[in-house]
């Protein structure tokens, strides 16, 4: 059948009550000319002068009437906001989509597919139901379900998940009954369609069977379960759920084949694909063409293309109040300090404290730069920000996936070295080490109670033991342990600080005349002394 006649036919479908009651409205008309003609000239110009009169009197009782019915009798519970969007006006295509290259190719593979499928029918094969994009926020995943409905030119339905979800029995299931026929109609008229949506651990995560709460979103959940199983491939309605949840948070007979048969994982983007990012984004501004997008690449381990995207924003808002013309180097880092560090903001306090928040972070730069295997010092500052008096800015200088004792340790060191710099300096300590204790001792309860990196010989992950199953011996045990591993380390950045106390105060006297330190000013200092940094893990 043309598609153009089933487009008739859907449209008639829809509009088929204002068909007829234009058609039943022209057929009135008609009768009331023929009425008015028979009548004499004074009824027949009486009549006429009324009837706008009645007109807007019937449209008014018209209108009262089917508020009140549409308030009281559906309350619009069962409204859904249905985003149809129009591929053609989507216009992101998979050349736009940079930074996730794995992902990129398994979705052309899925659009190959719904391109395709008449060769698939004639093969046998049964096309693909369900995708499911999980992965870390701001990686991509909407981006790439637009391009794929841009690449294969069918109607993209675009929802998220707590849309579904309501208080009132029945509402849920019945919006997701109402989503799944709107998109078998578009799939009818215009050869397919993609259903999008986003967050879907919110109406499919693991099902509570009990006589309690959560019975709504089990409905809702049973709903969607069943239009999936209704999908099929004369339908060509492809249903892709993203998700920033671990897999086991969504219930297993969402995940089984038959549903949602493909999974796409999102990582973050290496170096090569933040390069990318980074160029791409800055080739839609003004910017300095002498940048160096593998320095910046290599400053922003971790970032997400949206975060990469925040930080080109922020510059150009930078560059604009500082009255440049162009985006240089220098305001791409600062935008990227004042969305992780936050805002400088000034603030009045003694001279004493000033320097104690100096020799503070100067410890942990010190001890950053010496000591980790892993890290490197971007930047050192003792302007506040957010609730810090100052701050040591690491960067990692590789992408490793993995943490080793060593890398631990270290970061244990860093945490206690702001403690013993000021212990060093002036016999004492502030509470600005709060935080630190607090990050030290999570790593080491983790390196002791989680993942066997203790030195009793206990092994294995006491965390997922309940602690009533746990004997006081063992709990004592690890808690000892724990404490050994702050002490030593403690002990060992004392020395290490003591033994640089020159060192110390130079880049104290530094701060407190700079307020803050650039990695090149850092290096030149360092170099000065002759020191090296820490060697890389494994190196």
């Amino acid at each position: 059948m043309n598609w153009w006649l089933r487009k008739i036919k859907i449209f008639m479908e829809d509009h088929w009550i204002v068909i007829v009651i234009i058609l039943v409205a022209g057929v009135l008309m008609v009768l009331s000319a023929i009425g008015m003609s028979k009548l004499e000239s004074y009824a027949r110009i009486t009549a006429l002068a009324n009837m706008p009169l009645w007109i807007l009197v019937m449209l008014i009782s018209g209108a009262i009437t089917a508020f009140i019915y549409v308030s009281v009798m559906f309350g619009y519970m069962g409204k859904m906001k249905q985003q149809r969007i129009d591929p053609n006006k989507v216009n992101v295509k998979f050349s736009d989509v940079i930074g996730i290259d794995q992902a990129v190719e398994e979705a052309r593979e899925v659009t190959q597919l719904l391109l395709d499928r008449t060769k698939l029918k004639e093969m046998g094969g049964q096309f693909i139901k369900g995708i499911l994009m999980v992965g870390p926020p701001g990686c991509g995943k909407t981006y790439l379900a637009k391009a794929i409905a841009t690449e294969t030119g069918v109607p993209f339905l675009s929802m998220s998940g707590s849309e579904f979800v309501e208080m009132f029995v029945g509402v849920g299931a019945s919006r997701v009954r109402k989503m799944f026929n709107k998109a078998r109609r578009l799939a009818y008229s215009h050869g397919g369609c993609i259903i999008f949506i986003d967050e879907i651990d919110a109406v499919g995560r693991v099902r509570a069977f009990s006589f309690g709460g959560g019975q709504e979103t089990n409905n809702t959940l049973n709903q969607l379960l069943v239009e999936l199983d209704g999908v099929t491939d004369i339908a060509n309605i492809v249903v892709i759920g993203a998700t920033n949840a671990a897999e086991d948070h969504l219930d297993p007979a969402l995940l089984r084949p038959g549903r949602f048969d493909r999974k796409i994982y999102f990582n973050l983007p290496d170096i090569e694909g933040r390069e990318k990012i980074f160029r791409y984004y800055l080739a839609k501004v003004k910017y300095d063409p002498n940048i160096d997008l593998g320095r910046l690449s290599r400053s922003a381990v971790g970032k997400t293309p949206a975060e990469i995207e925040n930080i080109v924003r922020e510059s150009t808002l930078i560059a604009m109040r500082n009255k440049k013309t162009l985006i240089s180097h220098k305001e791409l880092s600062e935008a990227m300090e004042r969305i992780e560090l936050g805002l400088k903001h000034r603030i009045k306090m003694p001279a004493l404290d000033k320097e104690m928040t100096a020799y503070h972070e100067s410890g942990h730069l010190i001890v950053t730069y010496l000591l980790h295997p892993y890290d490197d010092v971007f930047k050192a500052s003792i302007i506040p920000r957010k609730g810090s008096l100052g701050v040591v800015h690491p960067r990692p200088r590789d992408e490793w996936q993995h943490r080793s004792v060593e890398g631990y340790l270290a970061d244990i060191k860093v945490c206690l070295a702001g403690f013993a710099a000021e212990r060093i300096q002036y016999g004492t300590s502030t509470s600005g080490v709060s935080a630190d204790f607090k990050q030290a001792m999570s790593i080491a309860c983790f390196m002791v109670w989680k993942v066997g990196m203790g030195i009793s010989g206990y092994i294995g992950d006491y965390t997922v033991i309940p602690p009533e199953q746990l004997s006081d011996m063992v709990k004592q045990r690890l808690n000892d342990e724990t404490n050994q591993i702050l002490q030593k380390a403690l002990v060992e950045v004392e020395d290490l600080l003591r033994k640089e106390k020159v060192l110390l105060e130079r880049f104290a006297n530094e701060l407190l005349a700079k307020e803050e330190l650039e990695y090149d000013e850092i290096e030149g200092i360092f170099k000065e002394y002759g020191k090296k940094s820490a060697p890389t893990f494994g190196s």
